[in-house]
Parts: C-alpha cells; sequence; structure tokens
C-alpha cells in the first residue's frame, strides 16, 4: 500500500514524498482513514512507527479540505489543538506538522514554556489553524487571553497516557472545559502505552472511539535487544564507563530516576573521561536544546537524562539506551527503550539492576510478559550479602512512598515539590511539566522476608482520573 491510496490530497503527498517516505507505516495505514472519516481514535503503537504522522496527515486533510472564514475579530480561529507532555515532544510535533502542512496555506504555532512569551503572543494574534502545545504554557495564554480555543474541531493528546496521569490531569480539566463538546470535537488519542484504567475511561472522553493496535500494547519493538545486567548500586557506574569504553560506544542515553542523579553521573562520567551532559526539567530550554544538538552531532558522547527524554527525543539511528535506575512506572520503560530501535533500526537496551530495583524488574517484565535476559559482567559480580533497601528520593533521602504520603497530607490530590531558597520561581508551564516526573507514584520494596500489603502499581490515578471525567467537562 501507498500514500496514494490513502485519500490525502496532492500537496499533501508532495511534502510526504519529498521527506522520502513512499509507504505508510501500519499505524498510519489504520489510523490515517478512520481519522478523514471525523471518528474519533484510541490508538496504540510502538514508539518510532509513525504515530506522529499517523495523526498529522489526516488532521491535515481535514482542515485544508474545509476552510473556514476568519472569525470576528479578522483572525483565523484555532481549529486543531495538539497537546504534549514536555516541550521536545512539542517542537518535534510542531516540525512534522510543518513540514507535511508546507505546501498548504495553513498556519502553525507551537507554545511551549522556558522561553519567552511574547514572540508566541505575537503568532497568536495573527491567527493559527492549527496550534501545537504543552499544557502548562497554554494555560498561561488562555490566563493572558490571547487565544481562544472555543472553535477546535480536532483535539489530539499525544503521549495520551502520560497526559492523563496525576502529573497533568489537573491541567487538562482546565483545557477541557475551553473546548467544545466531545459530540461536535473529534478527538484523537495516541500513544505507545496505555494503562487499563484510561483504557476503560476513554468512553467517556472520546465519543464512541475506534481502538487502533497495530501490536499488543505496552509492546517494545522487536528490533531492540534488551538484556539487564545485575550489579550492585555503588559499582553502577563503574560498570557503566567500562562498558562504553570496552564497547566503544560513541552515541548512548543514559536514564536516571531524579534530576539530581542526572547532574550527578554526567559530572562523574566527565571525569571518567567521557563527554557527557545532562537533560531535565531544572534546565533552562536553551541549555536543553543545547544538550540535544551536541548529542546529536556527536559533540556529546553520553546524554544524561529523566523521563523528560524519554517522550520527544527523535534521534535518528540512536544505537544504545541504558537504564542507570529502573522507573517506578513499568510503562516509562516502554517509552525510554524506545529512543532506540526507531523507523525499524536496531537498537540496544541495557539496564544497570540492583537489589533494591528487584521489584521494578518483576513489574516491567509482567507488563512485557517476557523475563528479560540477564548477563553478569564479570568482574561486576553483585554481593549476595547486600539487602533490598527502600528506594529513596535523590534530594531529601526520603523513600519515594514517604514523599508522596507527606505531600498529599500538605495538600490533598496534588503533588508538591519543595523549592529551595535559591532556586529560581517556576511558572506554570514550567511546574506542569516537571510533575510528568516530580509526581510518580512508587513501589514499596520488601525490606526483610516479611510479606508486604499489595499497593496498586499506579497508586492515585485510578482516584484521579474519575475526578477529572466528572464534573469538570462542558459535555457532561
Amino acid at each position: 500500500m501507498s500514500f496514494d491510496t490513502l485519500g490525502l490530497s496532492a500537496d499533501i503527498l508532495r511534502a510526504v514524498s519529498e521527506q522520502g517516505y513512499h509507504e505508510p507505516t501500519p499505524v498510519q495505514r489504520k489510523a490515517i482513514p478512520v481519522v478523514l472519516e471525523g471518528k474519533d481514535i484510541l490508538a496504540g503503537a510502538q514508539t518510532g512507527t509513525g504515530k506522529t504522522a499517523g495523526f498529522a496527515l489526516p488532521l491535515l486533510q481535514r482542515l485544508s479540505a474545509n476552510p473556514v472564514n476568519n472569525g470576528h475579530d479578522g483572525r483565523r480561529p484555532i481549529r486543531a489543538l495538539v497537546l504534549t507532555p514536555t516541550r521536545e515532544l512539542a517542537a518535534q510535533v510542531g516540525n512534522s506538522v510543518q513540514t507535511y502542512g508546507r505546501h498548504l496555506s495553513l498556519q502553525f504555532a507551537v507554545v511551549f514554556g522556558g522561553v519567552k512569551i511574547n514572540p508566541q503572543i505575537a503568532k497568536l494574534r495573527r491567527g493559527v489553524d492549527i496550534l501545537v502545545a504543552t499544557p502548562g504554557r497554554l494555560l498561561d495564554h488562555a490566563n493572558q487571553k490571547t487565544l481562544d480555543l472555543s472553535h477546535v474541531e480536532i483535539l489530539v493528546l499525544d503521549e495520551a497516557d502520560r497526559m492523563l496521569d496525576m502529573g497533568f490531569i489537573h491541567d487538562i480539566r482546565k483545557i477541557m472545559a475551553m473546548l467544545p463538546g466531545k459530540e461536535t470535537r473529534q478527538t484523537l488519542l495516541f500513544s505507545a502505552t496505555f494503562s487499563s484504567e484510561i483504557k476503560q475511561l476513554a468512553n467517556r472522553l472520546l465519543n464512541h472511539p475506534e481502538l487502533i493496535e497495530v501490536a499488543r500494547h505496552n509492546m517494545t519493538a522487536e528490533t531492540i535487544e534488551q538484556r539487564v545486567h545485575p550489579v550492585d548500586k555503588n559499582r553502577k557506574r563503574e560498570l557503566l564507563s567500562h562498558m562504553i569504553g570496552a564497547h566503544n560506544w560513541r552515541q548512548v542515553l543514559v536514564f536516571t530516576r531524579t534530576k539530581h542523579g542526572a547532574n550527578r553521573l554526567a559530572q562523574q562520567l566527565e571525569k571518567d573521561g567521557l563527554t557527557t551532559t545532562a537533560i531535565h526539567g531544572n534546565k533552562s530550554q536553551g541549555a536543553r536544546t543545547r544538550a540535544l544538538a551536541d548529542f546529536k552531532n556527536g559533540k556529546v558522547r553520553v546524554l544524561v537524562a529523566t523521563d523528560i527524554a524519554a517522550r520527544g527525543l527523535d534521534i535518528d539511528q540512536l544505537p544504545h539506551v541504558v537504564n542507570f535506575e529502573l522507573p517506578n512506572i513499568p510503562e516509562d520503560y516502554v517509552h525510554r527503550i524506545g529512543r532506540t530501535g526507531r523507523a525499524g533500526n536496531e537498537g540496544e537496551a541495557v539496564s544497570l539492576v540492583c537489589v533494591d530495583e528487584l521489584k521494578l524488574l518483576r513489574d516491567i517484565e509482567r507488563l512485557l510478559k517476557r523475563e528479560l535476559p540477564k548477563e553478569v559482567i564479570e568482574g561486576y559480580e553483585p554481593d549476595p550479602g547486600i539487602k533490598a533497601e527502600p528506594i529513596r528520593n535523590g534530594r531529601n533521602g526520603k523513600s519515594h512512598s514517604q514523599s508522596r504520603n507527606q505531600s498529599r497530607s500538605q495538600n490533598p490530590g496534588r503533588s508538591s515539590t519543595k523549592r529551595s531558597a535559591d532556586a529560581p520561581r517556576k511558572s506554570r508551564s514550567n511546574r506542569s511539566e516537571e510533575k510528568q516526573t516530580q509526581a510518580k507514584p512508587a513501589h514499596r520494596h520488601v525490606k526483610s522476608g516479611k510479606p508486604q500489603a499489595k499497593r496498586s502499581p499506579h497508586p492515585g490515578r485510578v482516584q484521579e482520573i474519575p475526578a477529572l471525567l466528572g464534573g469538570g467537562f462542558r459535555d457532561e
């Protein structure tokens, strides 16, 4: 099947061909016709399989085929809104929309935090048809009355699982109240992973949605070779440096759980002689952009990142991803390693796992419905005498469960992050994006042989989402 058979206009097909694409991917073949019919969809596919084009191409087709007059103020109304959880993903989606729509008369804009708002305001005042945004900065604009969302015909939630998780749920609720009701708008949810809770609640958010899955949900690409190296926690950095040097890895993306841990590891690897930089939510947007550019062009050999980089980093033929620390949420493992093995290329995903993380590893394997191969590196054998300890927050020494409970008691229903005295005050757009990593639930680990009471792998998610879906939507 070629793109010519999907019902796209000649101008869009021309732009697609100029990018060297001739045959649609499985998710594009299934999603594009459904979106063109005007139906709501819940689409899941492995990361790196072309989900962005799966909604961008039919979105452009629908808007260009049905032009509208300017509003009463003479400006183009915003007809399509694409929400993403991170600035990097917003920029990537915006670039794709602009590329595929280069021969159309539609206007585009991308707004996210960490940069000056005035140029964004100027762009919005000139009128745009398609707006790509992060929730926090979108609400900043809404508060300043620099945009009107009452004419939105198509809403896209990219990385929908994260957008409906507790880190963004309050902002999404406010945005939904500004949009036309679900009976009059088309809503598209795209992600590589979907929790069962979100699937169960999709009918409340969508209008008779069609489920599109090109592979079993929460699956990783077959082009990614995955393996686990058991190692003591205090020898992880030593083993990582050894592996990079011994195998002459030239481009490595390394994930940590915390921003502080990312900074510390980057400094240690630099001392080991490896050109390294870190990227996370506390970095300015300029620093994040430079770090990513240096990593892509080879100036930096190792990029250490928090889960903010697990969504939106599209690096051609990235060969190696390393989980220096396993994520607290199993689905984030899928997104992390999905930075490699993209577009059919082969990739390698390595996880350095200490005894503290065995519960997290079991949760990941349960999600994947497979056991990951383990390989002990000679000279780095884990000490069997070391007992598992609760995984602690790298900043204040408390366990994640302690921090979460304390946060809830201080401000029920919302996560909080203590700001140091010398830290800059964050805008709504900065705070909103950082919630995706700060507000993550944690697993309770067994310190002795005594059984622990079972806890939901995603505490707070089931309780939070109904609060979003009940009473806050214009269509309810």
